[in-house]
């Protein structure tokens, strides 16, 4: 027996899904819906406490060193064209809080980070990387989870290459001054 998908999950035109086309989903659709290269993505394994922990508290951490006129946010999405719109688990961007906002611009965004999750590992550690650099986001962190506690990899925008640079691993602590002055204990953010 095969049951049909709900009509929304269909292509709105021929030529595929497009970034904007995600402001159009009914209230009922999973709260969680990427899109990259025109292919939804749904977000919906379980959450690990540990990535919800990690998510929560960086941003907290982020929040409290961002200066003025920034904006921190969890689990937004960035249109970085017209047909790849991605939901980095961290934002910082360069702009005043919106709460009408639905998503935000690459030349808006300054770090985009990914928490790995097993679900996701491939996207966060290969594709989405390569995106986020094509748009000209300059800081990208990636946090991986070494038996239990956070390693946070750390990577700047090379713009002669248009790819990412390792600027560091964090175990211990995480000082950097892009793309602002940040100084944290890694530990704190599953303690």
């Amino acid at each position: 027996m095969t049951t049909g998908l709900p009509q929304w999950m269909y292509p709105p035109r021929d030529s595929g899904w497009e970034a904007d086309d995600l402001d159009l989903l009914p209230p009922d659709a999973p709260k969680h819906i990427e899109l990259l290269d025109g292919a939804l993505i749904f977000n919906m394994s379980p959450q690990r406490s540990w990535h919800d922990r990690v998510i929560r508290r960086l941003s907290a951490a982020l929040e409290s060193a961002a200066p003025a006129g920034w904006t921190i946010e969890a689990q937004m999405t960035v249109k970085l064209d017209r047909r790849s719109r991605p939901e980095p688990d961290v934002i910082a961007a360069v702009v005043p809080y919106d709460p009408e906002r639905t998503r935000f611009l690459p030349a808006d965004v300054a770090l985009v980070v990914e928490v790995v999750s097993a679900e996701s590992a491939d996207r966060d550690r290969r594709y989405k990387p390569l995106l986020y650099a094509d748009a000209g986001i300059r800081n990208f962190w990636r946090i991986e989870d070494e038996t239990g506690l956070p390693a946070v990899h750390t990577y700047e925008l090379d713009e002669t290459t248009s790819a990412y640079v390792a600027t560091g691993v964090h175990r211990d602590r995480l000082e950097t001054r892009v793309p602002f002055p940040v100084d944290l204990v890694v530990a704190d953010l599953v303690r």
